[in-house]
This record gives C-alpha cells, structure tokens and sequence, in this order.
C-alpha cells in the first residue's frame, strides 16, 4: 500500500510521515531528501543546476540510497549535510529541472515498488504515484508554518527573523505553486488536512485512522 503526503513547507509532512510510517509498521521515503542528494553532489562537482547535460552525466553516477533514517549518496552518510541551508537553497533550483524530477521519479517508483511505503513530497499523490491507495495535503496557516520553521533554525543556533522567514516561505510558496513541472497542488482525489493548531500526535492519529479504514475496505 502506498500512502502519499504533499503538502508546502513547514506544513510538518516530514514528522509527521516518520510517525505515521512507524505506527503502520511501513517504510518512510522523505522525497526532499533525494533532491538534496543530488544538489549536494552537483555543488561538489561544480555544476550548475541549469547545466542540464553536466546534471545528467551526475545523474547517471550518482547513487542515492535512503536506509531507516540515514541518507547515503554513492555510500556516504549524507543525512546531516544535505541539511545545510546551502543545499536547500540549491535544491530548490535542481527540483526545476525536469530531466533531475523524471530521474528521481522513476527512482521512487523502484523504492516503493511492491512495499507498504509512506511518502512525502510536493508531487506524490498527482504526478508519482497518481494510482496511491490513500493521499493526504498536510497544510497550515502561513503564520503557523513560518513560526515553526523559525523555531527550527532558532534551535539550530541560526539567528534569522520571524518577518524574513515569513518572506522567504511566501516567495517559495509562491514558486511551488506556479512552477511548470510538477506545482503543487492537492490531488483531486487527496484528502486535505489543515495542521494549524494541531499537535503532529493529533494529526497521525487522525491520518492512520483514514488508512486503517482504507487497509480494511472502507472509505475515508
């Protein structure tokens, strides 16, 4: 069974994905971080993310595997490097590129083929996996979404203001939603789940109930 979470930034997919997925007893596949996998290995090899024929050379060496919670890239734990606020600025540009999108969406497909898998994203259940048993858009309101990020980089030692986080989230949300490849969106047939004001415990909740009803035949 495959279980699709979309949804913007600071919406909490990936909390809430990872408890969703161990409540389960499925896999996790965090998307963003195989995005960052190759922008990573792009920015090591000095390549631009318009440099289309030099990120399709990249993308046929490079080896991304995604183990429990760890991120390899050609077998090097990556999972804390790809967390650097270079890499998410980076990635950003290498998610526009289509040959990159097409590339890591087979590669998904490989991943999820034949297992009970919770995946997270910006195209999951509307471009990826179009046929998923169960999809879900995890939003909330842009002052709560900034105000968890914020809250992010302050515990990370990273001194930025609430007002420029605000900014930044606005001007990507506003690139995601009208970018040509793969905007996001809710899928027609998704369920739309609005986490302001909700713990991410409240929120699972709430998700493994619609996909246990799912599991045993009945709808949402």
């Amino acid at each position: 069974m495959i279980v699709t979470i979309d949804g913007p930034a600071g919406a909490g997919k990936s909390t809430v994905a990872r408890e969703l997925a161990r409540r389960l007893g499925f896999d996790h596949l965090d998307t963003g971080a195989m995005y960052r996998c190759v922008a990573l290995a792009a920015m090591r090899r000095g390549i631009s993310p318009e440099d289309r024929s030099g990120l399709s050379r990249l993308l046929e060496e490079t080896e991304i595997l995604m183990e429990s919670d760890r991120v390899l890239l050609k077998g090097e734990d990556v999972t804390r490097e790809i967390r650097a606020p270079e890499i998410t600025t980076l990635s950003r540009a290498v998610a526009d590129n289509p040959q990159v999108r097409q590339h890591l969406n087979r590669l998904q497909r490989q991943i999820a083929q034949g297992r009970n898998i919770v995946t997270e994203g910006r195209d999951q259940g509307t471009i990826v996996f179009p046929e998923a048993e169960c999809k879900f858009f995890l939003t909330a309101d842009p002052a709560e979404r900034a105000r968890r990020r914020w809250l992010d980089l302050q515990a990370q030692g990273r001194r930025m203001s609430f007002d420029d986080v605000l900014r930044e989230q606005r001007e990507r949300d506003a690139r995601d939603a009208s970018r040509a490849i793969a905007p996001l969106r809710p899928a027609d047939d998704a369920i739309v789940i609005d986490s302001t004001g909700l713990t991410a415990d409240q929120v699972v909740s709430r998700m493994e109930e619609i996909v246990r009803r799912r599991q045993a035949g009945g709808g949402a």
